[in-house]
Protein backbone atom coordinates (compact mmCIF):
# COMPACT_ATOMS: atom_id res chain seq x y z
CA UNK A 1 0.00 0.00 0.00
CA UNK A 2 1.35 3.44 -0.95
CA UNK A 3 0.90 6.51 1.25
CA UNK A 4 0.61 9.85 -0.51
CA UNK A 5 0.98 13.47 0.71
CA UNK A 6 -2.30 13.53 2.59
CA UNK A 7 -1.75 10.11 4.21
CA UNK A 8 -4.31 8.23 2.10
CA UNK A 9 -3.52 4.93 0.43
CA UNK A 10 -5.46 5.70 -2.75
CA UNK A 11 -4.13 7.75 -5.62
CA UNK A 12 -3.94 11.49 -4.89
CA UNK A 13 -6.49 13.94 -6.29
CA UNK A 14 -5.58 15.42 -9.71
CA UNK A 15 -4.44 18.81 -8.37
CA UNK A 16 -1.96 17.17 -5.95
CA UNK A 17 -0.76 14.84 -8.70
CA UNK A 18 -0.11 17.88 -10.88
CA UNK A 19 1.94 19.50 -8.10
CA UNK A 20 3.98 16.31 -7.70
CA UNK A 21 4.64 16.18 -11.45
CA UNK A 22 5.76 19.85 -11.49
CA UNK A 23 8.19 19.27 -8.63
CA UNK A 24 9.88 16.38 -10.39
CA UNK A 25 9.90 18.12 -13.78
CA UNK A 26 11.61 21.26 -12.49
CA UNK A 27 14.46 19.43 -10.75
CA UNK A 28 17.71 19.78 -12.65
CA UNK A 29 20.82 17.70 -12.12
CA UNK A 30 23.31 19.51 -9.91
CA UNK A 31 26.34 18.85 -12.05
CA UNK A 32 26.58 17.64 -15.63
CA UNK A 33 30.15 16.44 -15.02
CA UNK A 34 30.39 12.97 -13.52
CA UNK A 35 32.61 12.83 -10.44
CA UNK A 36 34.30 9.52 -9.59
CA UNK A 37 35.14 9.12 -5.90
CA UNK A 38 36.68 6.36 -3.75
CA UNK A 39 35.68 2.88 -5.01
CA UNK A 40 34.07 4.24 -8.19
CA UNK A 41 37.48 5.09 -9.68
CA UNK A 42 38.13 2.38 -12.28
CA UNK A 43 41.86 2.88 -12.94
CA UNK A 44 44.45 0.48 -11.49
CA UNK A 45 47.00 3.25 -10.92
CA UNK A 46 46.47 6.95 -10.20
CA UNK A 47 48.64 10.05 -10.02
CA UNK A 48 47.99 11.18 -6.45
CA UNK A 49 47.85 14.71 -5.00
CA UNK A 50 47.43 15.02 -1.23
CA UNK A 51 45.25 17.52 0.67
CA UNK A 52 48.06 20.13 0.77
CA UNK A 53 48.48 19.98 -3.02
CA UNK A 54 51.74 17.99 -2.97
CA UNK A 55 52.21 15.46 -5.79
CA UNK A 56 52.90 12.01 -4.40
CA UNK A 57 53.49 10.33 -7.78
CA UNK A 58 51.84 7.33 -9.44
CA UNK A 59 50.44 4.85 -6.90
CA UNK A 60 48.22 1.75 -7.04
CA UNK A 61 44.55 2.61 -6.46
CA UNK A 62 44.41 0.50 -3.28
CA UNK A 63 47.25 2.45 -1.66
CA UNK A 64 45.71 5.78 -2.69
CA UNK A 65 42.34 4.75 -1.21
CA UNK A 66 44.07 3.66 1.99
CA UNK A 67 45.84 7.02 2.35
CA UNK A 68 42.58 8.91 1.82
CA UNK A 69 40.71 6.70 4.30
CA UNK A 70 43.44 7.08 6.95
CA UNK A 71 43.06 10.87 6.78
CA UNK A 72 39.25 10.68 6.90
CA UNK A 73 38.88 12.21 3.43
CA UNK A 74 37.78 11.06 -0.02
CA UNK A 75 39.80 10.14 -3.09
CA UNK A 76 38.41 12.19 -6.00
CA UNK A 77 39.29 11.77 -9.67
CA UNK A 78 39.83 15.31 -11.04
CA UNK A 79 40.77 14.43 -14.65
CA UNK A 80 39.22 11.99 -17.08
CA UNK A 81 41.28 11.75 -20.24
CA UNK A 82 44.77 11.51 -18.71
CA UNK A 83 46.49 8.15 -18.21
CA UNK A 84 46.90 7.49 -15.29
CA UNK A 85 44.05 9.74 -14.03
CA UNK A 86 44.90 12.46 -11.52
CA UNK A 87 43.22 11.94 -8.15
CA UNK A 88 43.15 14.26 -5.18
CA UNK A 89 42.68 13.54 -1.48
CA UNK A 90 40.05 15.99 -0.23
CA UNK A 91 36.54 16.37 1.15
CA UNK A 92 33.91 15.51 -1.49
CA UNK A 93 31.55 18.30 -0.39
CA UNK A 94 34.28 20.94 -0.68
CA UNK A 95 35.17 19.65 -4.15
CA UNK A 96 31.55 19.91 -5.37
CA UNK A 97 31.27 23.40 -3.89
CA UNK A 98 34.44 24.47 -5.72
CA UNK A 99 33.07 23.07 -9.00
CA UNK A 100 29.78 24.96 -8.65
CA UNK A 101 31.70 28.14 -7.81
CA UNK A 102 33.76 27.79 -11.01
CA UNK A 103 30.60 27.26 -13.08
CA UNK A 104 29.09 30.45 -11.65
CA UNK A 105 32.22 32.41 -12.59
CA UNK A 106 32.14 31.03 -16.13
CA UNK A 107 28.58 32.22 -16.72
CA UNK A 108 29.39 35.76 -17.73
CA UNK A 109 27.07 38.71 -17.83
CA UNK A 110 24.99 38.91 -21.00
CA UNK A 111 24.35 42.53 -21.99
CA UNK A 112 20.83 43.86 -21.76
CA UNK A 113 19.24 46.97 -23.22
CA UNK A 114 18.69 49.44 -20.37
CA UNK A 115 16.67 52.62 -20.74
CA UNK A 116 17.43 56.13 -19.50
CA UNK A 117 14.71 58.76 -19.92
CA UNK A 118 15.56 62.44 -20.04
CA UNK A 119 13.16 65.36 -20.15
CA UNK A 120 13.36 68.63 -22.04
CA UNK A 121 13.77 70.72 -18.89
CA UNK A 122 16.14 68.40 -16.98
CA UNK A 123 18.63 70.20 -14.72
CA UNK A 124 22.40 69.79 -15.04
CA UNK A 125 22.62 67.99 -11.70
CA UNK A 126 19.96 65.44 -12.72
CA UNK A 127 21.73 65.03 -16.05
CA UNK A 128 24.98 64.19 -14.21
CA UNK A 129 23.16 61.71 -11.93
CA UNK A 130 21.64 59.91 -14.91
CA UNK A 131 25.04 59.94 -16.63
CA UNK A 132 26.59 58.16 -13.61
CA UNK A 133 23.85 55.52 -13.72
CA UNK A 134 24.39 55.11 -17.47
CA UNK A 135 28.13 54.66 -16.89
CA UNK A 136 27.36 51.86 -14.40
CA UNK A 137 25.17 50.11 -16.98
CA UNK A 138 27.86 50.46 -19.65
CA UNK A 139 30.59 49.11 -17.36
CA UNK A 140 28.47 46.00 -16.73
CA UNK A 141 28.37 45.43 -20.49
CA UNK A 142 24.80 46.60 -21.08
CA UNK A 143 23.65 48.79 -23.94
CA UNK A 144 21.71 51.92 -23.03
CA UNK A 145 18.77 53.44 -24.89
CA UNK A 146 18.61 57.17 -24.24
CA UNK A 147 15.19 58.71 -24.71
CA UNK A 148 14.51 62.43 -24.51
CA UNK A 149 10.75 62.90 -24.31
CA UNK A 150 9.30 65.93 -26.08
CA UNK A 151 5.77 67.13 -25.27
CA UNK A 152 3.64 69.76 -26.96
CA UNK A 153 5.61 72.90 -27.92
CA UNK A 154 8.90 71.26 -26.90
CA UNK A 155 8.78 69.46 -30.27
CA UNK A 156 9.41 72.78 -32.02
CA UNK A 157 12.79 73.17 -30.22
CA UNK A 158 14.59 70.05 -31.41
CA UNK A 159 17.97 71.81 -31.69
CA UNK A 160 17.91 72.52 -27.96
CA UNK A 161 16.90 68.90 -27.29
CA UNK A 162 19.81 67.60 -29.43
CA UNK A 163 22.24 69.81 -27.48
CA UNK A 164 20.84 68.36 -24.24
CA UNK A 165 21.51 64.80 -25.44
CA UNK A 166 25.05 65.72 -26.60
CA UNK A 167 25.72 67.29 -23.19
CA UNK A 168 24.51 64.05 -21.56
CA UNK A 169 26.83 61.98 -23.79
CA UNK A 170 29.79 64.21 -22.86
CA UNK A 171 29.05 63.60 -19.14
CA UNK A 172 29.00 59.84 -19.74
CA UNK A 173 32.25 59.97 -21.77
CA UNK A 174 34.05 61.52 -18.80
CA UNK A 175 33.91 58.11 -17.07
CA UNK A 176 33.37 55.51 -19.85
CA UNK A 177 34.36 55.52 -23.55
CA UNK A 178 31.14 55.39 -25.58
CA UNK A 179 30.28 54.26 -29.11
CA UNK A 180 27.00 54.95 -30.88
CA UNK A 181 25.03 51.79 -31.66
CA UNK A 182 22.23 53.84 -33.21
CA UNK A 183 22.48 57.52 -34.02
CA UNK A 184 20.15 60.13 -32.53
CA UNK A 185 16.80 59.59 -34.22
CA UNK A 186 13.48 61.40 -34.18
CA UNK A 187 10.52 59.30 -33.06
CA UNK A 188 6.90 60.03 -32.19
CA UNK A 189 7.57 60.71 -28.49
CA UNK A 190 10.88 62.52 -28.92
CA UNK A 191 14.53 61.68 -29.63
CA UNK A 192 16.19 58.32 -29.01
CA UNK A 193 19.64 56.80 -29.44
CA UNK A 194 21.43 53.64 -28.31
CA UNK A 195 24.97 53.67 -26.93
CA UNK A 196 27.40 50.97 -25.78
CA UNK A 197 30.84 50.82 -24.21
CA UNK A 198 33.60 51.00 -26.83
Amino acid sequence: MVNFLDGSSTSPPPHKLQILMQRTKNKKPQNNQRVFINNRIRAKEVRLIDEQGQQLGVLPIEEALERAKSKGLDLIQVTEKVEPPVCKIMDHGKYLYGLSKKERKIKHHVGELKGIRLTFSISDHDLETRAKQTAKFLQKGDKVRIELVLRGREKAHQDFAREKVQKFISYVQQTVPVKMERELKREARGLTMIIAKS
